[in-house]
């Protein structure tokens, strides 16, 4: 299992830390759809017991990362291609709206910061970087929105496919669009022009749907 050894045996957040690590390792690649997660390997790995591992694994498993299947016990789930569609049309829907509401919002500061994440993504020729670098600039953006719940959802989807948009990034070419695209979003977030950053930002996410669904084995 490709997951870092750490000694949580004194914290009080265990569960947490598991949860942390194990939801970091599923989204960024490192643990395979399919693999099998074993309590007692990961509280070793901890140092910890198998209490806190079962919590984080439920926890997990409540936002679809994780199933249970029968004489396996607790695996990374994947996701179809209808599922990974499905997901980007929630996403559609939610995250223009946030932006919406973000944008009267943004301080300098926030513009500031997604100008500088921005480049840094455009920049980048490290692929391993790409994933935490979109995501960056998105949630930076989205920081300055109130919608509470409407944030809670959009991150748990994001979390779902992360994996995907890693992968279509890469396999696609999709760098070179993104970034343009990420751009056009943040010039229209500066301009202070809310319904087109949404519009541009639901066009986003509709692009990438398609591109990934290319690269995605049909059933």
């Amino acid at each position: 299992m490709k997951l870092k050894s750490m000694d949580i045996s004194a914290t009080a957040s265990a569960s947490s830390i598991v949860f942390d690590a194990l939801r970091n390792a599923i989204i960024e690649g490192q643990l395979e759809e399919g693999e099998p997660l074993r309590q007692d390997e990961i509280a070793r790995l901890f140092n910890t017991s198998r209490i806190p591992v079962r919590e984080a694994i439920s926890r997990l498993e409540e936002q679809g990362l994780v199933k249970t299947q029968r004489y396996k016990g607790a695996v990374v789930a994947g996701l179809s291609p209808e599922e990974v569609e499905e997901i980007f049309n929630l996403r559609a829907l939610v995250e223009p709206e946030i932006i919406k509401n973000a944008v009267p919002r943004m301080s300098k500061e926030v513009l500031d910061q997604a100008r500088a994440k921005c480049s840094a993504f455009s920049e980048s020729k490290d692929p391993m970087e790409w994933g935490n670098l979109n995501r960056d600039f998105h949630e930076t953006l989205y920081s300055a929105s109130n919608l509470s719940y409407f944030l809670e959802i959009a991150g748990n989807a994001i979390d779902r496919v992360e994996r995907q948009i890693r992968a279509q990034l890469v396999m696609s070419n999709g760098m070179e669009r993104a970034g343009r695209e990420h751009f056009a979003i943040l010039d229209a977030c500066e301009s202070g022009e809310a319904d087109t950053a949404a519009e541009l930002t639901k066009a986003h996410i509709e692009g990438a749907k398609k591109s990934l669904l290319q690269f995605l084995p049909k059933a």
